[in-house]
């Protein structure tokens, strides 16, 4: 199955990026048949910046998001272009592995997926 996961949320503040990254994660363990894109939306577009830097013992983002592209060919990260505009982000900002995305892919993605989860 191809799974899209669609996150708004700030990555830090609220605890909905940490458990739609464990989700994300756990339905590619659960088959090796699924897929599963995760497309960052809204503040969600700061889970991407590298070099983040969290106390010990709190969750780090941008650490899941590598677990989680260790998956090649099954697992996908997307962010909103106009997002990240909006915010004053660059792809410099950005930890390597995700793609600088358009609504129009996301249309796109969506329409293939099997399952849209948005968070």
């Amino acid at each position: 199955m191809h799974f899209l996961i669609i996150i708004n949320d700030t990555p830090y503040g609220t605890e909905r990026c940490y458990n739609a990254l464990r989700l994300a994660t756990a339905l590619l363990k659960r088959s090796e048949e699924n897929q599963v894109t995760v497309f960052l939306m809204a503040d969600a577009v700061g889970g991407a910046q590298a070099g983040q830097k969290t106390p010990d013992g709190f969750f780090n983002i941008e650490r899941m998001l590598k677990g989680f592209l260790t998956k090649k060919g099954r697992s996908r990260v997307l962010l909103c272009g106009t997002c990240m505009d909006a915010r004053g982000m660059t792809e410099d900002y950005l930890m390597p592995g995700p793609e600088r995305s358009t609504m129009d892919e996301l249309a796109e993605v969506t329409a293939n997926a099997d399952q849209v989860l948005v968070f």
